[in-house]
């Protein structure tokens, strides 16, 4: 991996620690534009599909749902294109531009008067997502030294995180009194303050000078490559399946007021947060156990919160774990891809949040169906567990395949050609 210009050794700790918060800033801004749509699906449902809403509020807040499946769909598509072809740019050069592009497409989200056209700018404003993620990490991994990769990785997600504590939760309240289109201009504002931060704080640091989009896009030649995306994207559709209806769930399910939301999600943000520490202290010791562990949890809480949702203390216990197990899994899933991606490491620290979206926009799109076929607000629970429990299948797959290459003297977790597999 190229080394930064100026040597992350002779950088102070302070400046160091500036620059990791201009990073984490830069998540906390994405998960603010990801996450504030869940809260105000109502509120969106309403203003952009009137006629609908009065006729049938639950057909409404399921077409609504789409919005989060394009932005999902545009970082899947915009993950991997971007960081592959961009992956000779200076790192810091290519964060700006990605950030330059989230302010724009979030200002037009704002802005733009039907559904149609902010479905559009939802897709638009996704594609740097994955790519800023991944170069972030890929820099702050190099700030933190050896041995402490997972640990950088969730640095830069506790941006993500902890935008679900307060960034989240704020706009969200922000959106019901002052209108969604208000909360979409904040979201701008935090894009717009990070690109001021990273010009700042930010060191040079040089892409990779031999990358092509040849050689990054050798990564997809990789068995295990695809199984750890398959991981994240079937495993995740778990937590997205609960989020994109939290707030029906609160006020349908639970009984609580409109005003009770917020406070929900300031819950879901808090086991995020834990979770993404945890997660990355433990993968730097073992990415396996940690996966299984909060797979295990995943489990637990999804049917915890389904069989309990009704009451407060089982709705608020439940979404606090299921945001901690998946928000532990994420830098887990990225460590996993980042060892088996051999020397594409631009597009395997994207490929993550591909493969999150691809959950987030699955869990939103088989959550809606549930709710829209009358079978009410828990049942994208029970969607979410069944697809957590098949990210439990494919990781005892991928798993399996790292002890078949041990037995035959190979070297793992790195890189799983499909050659190697088949011959």
């Amino acid at each position: 991996m190229p080394s930064l210009s100026t040597g992350a050794a002779q950088l102070s700790p302070a400046r160091i620690r500036f620059a990791l918060l201009a990073l984490a800033l830069g998540g906390f801004a994405i998960g603010a534009t990801e996450f504030v749509a869940m809260g105000l699906l109502p509120n969106l449902a309403e203003d952009l599909l009137p006629g609908l809403y009065a006729s049938s509020p639950e057909a409404a807040n399921a077409q609504v749902g789409w919005l989060i499946s394009a932005y999902a769909l545009g970082v899947v598509v915009g993950a991997p294109t971007i960081a592959a072809a961009a992956a000779r740019w200076p790192r810091k050069q290519l964060l700006l531009a990605l950030l330059a592009a989230f302010t724009l497409a979030t200002i037009a989200s704002a802005l733009l008067p039907s559904f149609g056209l902010v479905l559009v700018a939802r897709f638009v404003a996704a594609l740097p997502h994955g790519a800023y993620f991944g170069i972030a990490s890929l820099v702050a991994a190099e700030l933190m030294g050896p041995g402490k990769r997972a640990r950088g990785v969730a640095i830069v997600l506790s941006g993500l995180t902890i935008a679900n504590v307060i960034g989240v939760p704020s706009i969200t309240w922000l959106g019901q009194v002052a209108g969604w289109r208000v909360a979409y201009i904040a979201v701008a504002a935090l894009f717009a303050v990070t690109f001021v931060a990273v010009i700042v704080a930010v060191p040079f640091q040089n892409g990779n000078p031999g990358a092509t989009m040849r050689s990054e896009l050798k990564a997809f030649g990789r068995l295990q490559v695809w199984l750890a995306l398959l991981i994240g994207a079937v495993g995740f559709g778990g937590l997205f399946a609960v989020y994109t209806y939290v707030a029906p769930l609160v006020i349908e399910i639970t009984g609580l007021p409109a005003m009770a939301v917020p406070l929900v999600l300031v819950v879901v943000g808090l086991g995020m947060t834990a979770g993404n520490f945890v997660g990355g202290a433990l993968a730097d010791r073992s990415v396996r156990r940690t996966m299984y562990t909060f797979f295990g949890v995943m489990l637990g809480a999804l049917l915890l919160l389904a069989l309990s949702a009704q009451t407060l203390p089982g709705l608020l216990i439940g979404v606090f774990l299921v945001g901690g197990a998946a928000s532990a899994l994420s830098p887990t899933i990225q460590t996993r891809l980042m060892d088996v991606a051999h020397d594409s490491q631009s597009i395997a620290a994207a490929l993550n949040h591909s493969a999150l979206n691809l959950g987030n926009a699955l869990g939103a799109y088989l959550g809606g169906v549930v709710v829209a076929a009358g079978l009410g607000y828990l049942a994208p629970i029970w969607v979410g567990l069944g697809l957590s429990v098949l990210g439990v299948a494919l990781a005892t797959v991928t798993f399996a395949i790292d002890r078949n290459r041990r037995r035959r003297g190979v070297e793992v977790p790195y890189g799983t050609q499909l050659i190697d597999v088949i011959g």
